[in-house]
């Protein structure tokens, strides 16, 4: 399914050969990847628990984003972002702005508001602004590692594991 199609864009639905694409792309921008994440993403998508987005830019895959309506375990009743990405030879073209309207809008269809979780570290510097230029606050939850709230005073590694969950209200 086609979501958005305007100049050099294009946001469709996740296809099998995305994942490899995708994983090789971000093996060689030096990111420590694994298809298998991609895997998941195909799966939840084909068992209807995420709408699963990629995006192209002039035919080329160049970013992706999934959309969970009842959180990535399913129990969670929030309405989720996960797992968003453009790869760094296409951004600046818009393409993330286009994904997460999209995804938003998707969003929409089950909940006035979304969440999301973004990393700490600097690798995650663009993406943090981006969410607050959209309107995302921090949901006072305070900092997740994992799965779990990080217990305060407790040492924690900066890795991607170590985030901050946001959520908007959609208007």
């Amino acid at each position: 399914m086609i979501y958005y199609s305007e100049n050099d864009i294009l946001i469709r639905t996740i296809i099998q050969e995305d994942a490899e694409r995708i994983c090789a792309e971000e093996i060689l921008q030096g990111w420590n990847q694994t298809v298998d994440k991609y895997y998941t993403r195909l799966a939840d998508f084909a068992a209807k628990k995420a709408i699963s987005l990629v995006a192209e830019y002039k035919g080329n895959v160049a970013g992706y984003i999934n959309v969970y309506p009842n959180g990535p375990y399913g129990d969670s009743g929030r309405c989720e972002i996960i797992d968003f990405g453009v790869l760094e030879k296409y951004r600046c073209h818009g393409i993330g702005s286009k994904l997460m309207d999209v995804a938003e809008q998707i969003a929409k269809e089950y909940s006035d508001t979304v969440w999301l979780g973004v990393g700490l570290h600097s690798g995650y510097g663009a993406a943090q602004r981006m969410y607050c230029k959209r309107g995302y606050i921090p949901d006072g939850t305070g900092v997740w590692y994992g799965e779990k709230v990080a217990e305060p005073y407790q040492n924690y590694c900066n890795d991607d594991d170590l985030v901050l969950y946001f959520n908007k209200k959609l208007i």
